[in-house]
């Protein structure tokens, strides 16, 4: 469902999240049997159709399967057809050193953005040469600063991995490790609004108290939802848009794209 255009009263911000790309060094490359690098162009498509004005583009990790600094560079040059600033965070797959290079003379990588009323922190929760992720003390440190340092706006949390349960059992030993000390940091500061996240390939949307909890599909492959056992779902791929108002609401919905039909290919191991 696209996002409605703002009121002429309106100074909300409009943020559209893109995740998990898993794109190669190789153009063409496939994740089990899609080709990643045309469904996240179609996605690209798909937004600037449906989104007129941008304020900030937000890519959740995974952003290359393989750690090359091709596939980096190949999703910086994509996500540039869409006129608005950018920030990328690390997932599991992703390599941070080539990442970085492919940043490189940007403010890609910077963590913390203000933006209207809010401010948005993203945090690395990848461990390298693992799957499941974890937050280290420097960036719990970060996001305390990032709080402390604006009690009177709004804040996103943006992350990779995801910090509670989202019902699939497969899923469980690899998300996020140490949750309790994230949400430690966040019930301490009541301007965290929502947490948002990408890893899971699926839609989620849930709130712990005042907190809303935000997961996303992928810009490829999709996983199915309530899976005891891995399982590739059966949705298209997608993107997240979020508008932020002044008053600290929040406006949500996903959007996929159509006509994208490929064979699943179980061969593949090692998500």
């Amino acid at each position: 469902m696209p996002s409605l255009p703002p009121t002429a009263a309106d100074t909300s911000v409009l943020l559209v999240q893109l995740s998990d790309s898993h794109l190669f060094a190789e153009a063409d490359g496939k994740l089990l049997g899609m080709d990643t690098c045309d469904s996240l162009r179609r996605v690209i498509e798909r937004v600037q159709q449906e989104q007129p004005r941008i304020d900030l583009i937000l890519a959740t990790g995974d952003l290359s399967q393989d750690g090359s600094l091709a596939s980096y560079e190949r999703f910086r040059s994509l996500t540039a057809a869409i006129d608005a600033p950018a920030r990328w965070l690390a997932g599991n797959h992703d390599e941070v050193p080539p990442m970085r290079a492919a940043c490189n003379g940007s403010a890609l990588l910077e963590p913390v953005i203000d933006l209207g009323a809010w401010r948005i922190v993203l945090l690395d929760s990848s461990i390298p040469g693992a799957v499941p992720g974890y937050l280290e003390g420097s960036q719990l440190e970060l996001l305390e600063r990032a709080l402390s340092e604006a009690p009177q706006r709004h804040h996103l949390i943006c992350l990779h991995h995801h910090p509670v349960s989202i019902g699939c059992k497969w899923m469980e030993p690899i998300g996020l490790r140490n949750p309790e000390a994230l949400f430690a940091v966040l019930e301490r500061h009541p301007q965290a609004r929502a947490l948002l996240w990408g890893h899971v390939h699926q839609e989620f949307d849930q709130s712990r108290d005042d907190l809303r909890l935000l997961a996303s599909p992928s810009t490829c492959v999709q996983f199915a939802p309530g899976s005891e056992e891995f399982q590739v779902g059966s949705e298209a791929p997608g993107y997240r848009w979020l508008r932020l108002h002044d008053d600290g609401g929040l406006e949500t919905g996903v959007s996929r794209v159509t006509g994208i039909h490929f064979e699943v290919d179980y061969s593949v191991k090692g998500y």
